[in-house]
């Protein structure tokens, strides 16, 4: 199978997603001010979603524009991501109704956990697929920023249980990690343009 099938269904999959999640939510029951502050727990966790959505989507990107061959191993892979990411207007609709308390706090991070140990499984597959053209696993290199992520996430499923705001606080330090460009296989495929 080509890649560019791949993007094609990831990206009509996450434009969904997001569409949901922002259907899901509800608008404030008045027009008073106190009303938009009660709105507030869910208006974060969609930005929030929005913004890790809209990461996952530019790192898959990348790393299909490095992708050369898709096999079954990379199709599975995928489709775990796709399915972790379209749990995320469930989650925040949990958060909508309960408010940032321990379980829907837990399961949102849960969930963010469980689509970035998918997308380290695409990743590897995609790079056992293409084992002939090292310019992806060069490009990978040790991941620190993708390991990083996995520990804030799992850290914070856990933290949330007991101080949920502080799993908030470890959900966002991933965002605010990958708000920087992660470059690594852009240099790469602009080094191998150049030869």
């Amino acid at each position: 199978m080509r890649a560019q099938r791949l993007e094609a269904f990831t990206d009509g999959v996450l434009a969904i997603v997001i569409t949901i999640a922002v259907l899901e939510m509800k608008p404030p029951a008045s027009v008073q001010p106190a009303a938009l502050i009660a709105s507030l727990p869910v208006l974060l966790a969609y930005s929030l979603s929005f913004i890790n959505v809209g990461i996952f989507w530019a790192n898959h990107h990348h790393l299909l524009q490095a992708t050369e061959k898709v096999d079954g191993r990379v199709l599975w892979a995928n489709l775990s991501l796709l399915f972790w990411l379209s749990l995320v207007p469930f989650v925040i609709r949990w958060v909508d109704d309960q408010g940032i308390s321990p379980l829907p706090t837990a399961a949102y991070g849960f969930t963010l956990l469980m689509a970035s140990i998918s997308y380290v499984l695409t990743e590897r597959a995609i790079i056992a697929a293409n084992d002939e053209t090292p310019l992806l696993k060069e490009a990978v290199g040790n991941d620190t920023k993708g390991l990083v992520s996995l520990l804030l996430y799992a850290g914070g499923t856990c933290v949330a249980f007991l101080v949920p705001l502080a799993a908030v606080v470890a959900y966002l330090a991933v965002s605010v990690i990958w708000l920087v460009p992660d470059r690594r296989i852009e240099k790469r495929l602009t080094l191998r343009n150049k030869r």
